[in-house]
């Protein structure tokens, strides 16, 4: 096809699509090259300096993979000792300014850091020489549903760039210059004060323990749902953990969200498990509220309907409904119980 492009990388001979970077046709090969700020949803910047190919022939030239795209017949090598030495340095800088406390942090055995540095080879005595970080940064736990550890940061700038570019919202930038470079919003004030909407979608993009939800306990299965908060259709992987739900993430096959939440998609469903949820019908009886069965319940509504036709009667719709249930109540008011008095909320 006009549009494939084939090139070599690492003796592989690689089909990429006219326009793909080369880390991206790797990554699409099952080629490993070592990245942290890079994401397929956002543009690359070239931050970590990470992701260095060789690429030979005409070509000839050490280049960021990230940013470099393509061309027909390109040869590549993704490990030299002269980009190895590099990659080498550049993660030892990292790590030496970087909380080292693994076990503690709860994207431990998925963090980006712990994959690149296990594929460098980290030396313990090489890092002993570099002078360790003398101080910790405070915590910003100011945030209802997530907590920002800046020790555990390594700049890559993808909770920055998704806040721009996804959700347009730009909360957050980096601030001060050097070693004093930090993720903050505006003012260097705490997260609760910027105008962050809590979506999460920097979380979910983070490769390090930078930025972890509050009371998070890994799931043991997934189980995939749609939104109930409103009619939007938003699709859910929800995680689930001894019969109850943990966690809620975007489903990125669903049509109508393509994998992004907002607040209450990402970190609402707390009150499925919540002890005060009703879990039956309830009817006041003598001044108090008791339980009943749902057929006795639905008798009681239908008698008292029949009782309230006409003006008596109205309906207020809701947005968690689907477009073909609100229409059937709107339908149901006007047909049967005789009356236009019908409303919706929409706002929730």
């Amino acid at each position: 096809m006009a549009d494939k492009i084939e090139l070599t990388i690492n003796g592989l001979s690689v089909k990429a699509d006219k326009g793909m970077t080369i880390l991206e046709a790797a990554l699409r090969k099952g080629i490993y090259i070592p990245h942290l700020c890079h994401h397929r949803e956002l543009e690359p910047v070239g931050a970590c300096r990470l992701c260095l190919v060789e690429i030979a022939g005409k070509w000839t030239k050490i280049a960021i993979s990230c940013k470099t795209e393509v061309q027909d017949g390109m040869v590549v090598r993704t490990e030299t000792p002269e980009i190895n030495a590099m990659r080498r340095v550049a993660v030892e800088l990292l790590i030496a300014d970087h909380d080292v406390d693994c076990l503690a942090c709860a994207r431990s055995t998925q963090c980006a850091l712990q994959r690149v540095a296990d594929h460098v080879g980290i030396n313990k005595e090489r890092l002993q020489r570099l002078r360790p970080k003398e101080e910790k940064l405070p915590i910003d736990d100011s945030n209802p549903f997530f907590n920002f550890d800046p020790n555990r940061c390594v700049l890559c700038g993808i909770c920055v760039r998704t806040c721009d570019e996804l959700q347009n919202v730009q909360a957050i930038d980096f601030i001060n210059r050097g070693l004093e470079t930090k993720v903050a919003g505006f003012g260097d004030k705490l997260r609760i004060e910027s105008n962050c909407e809590s979506c999460g979608e920097c979380i979910v993009r983070c490769p390090v323990g930078a930025l972890t939800e509050k009371d998070y306990l890994k799931p043991t299965h997934q189980v995939k749902t749609i939104c109930t908060f409103c009619g939007c259709g938003c699709g859910l992987s929800l995680g689930v953990r001894d019969n109850q739900i943990v966690s809620a993430k975007g489903d990125p096959g669903n049509p109508a969200s393509k994998g992004k939440l907002c607040v209450k998609g990402r970190f609402g469903f707390k009150f499925v498990n919540h002890p005060d949820r009703l879990k039956a019908p309830l009817v006041k009886r003598n001044g108090e509220f008791v339980e009943v069965e749902w057929d006795e319940a639905l008798d009681i509504v239908a008698e008292k309907f029949s009782q309230s036709k006409g003006s008596r009667f109205a309906t207020i719709a809701s947005a968690k409904c689907t477009n073909e249930e609100n229409y059937l109540v709107q339908k149901f008011t006007r047909s049967v119980m005789g009356t236009n008095n019908i409303d919706h909320c929409a706002r929730l």
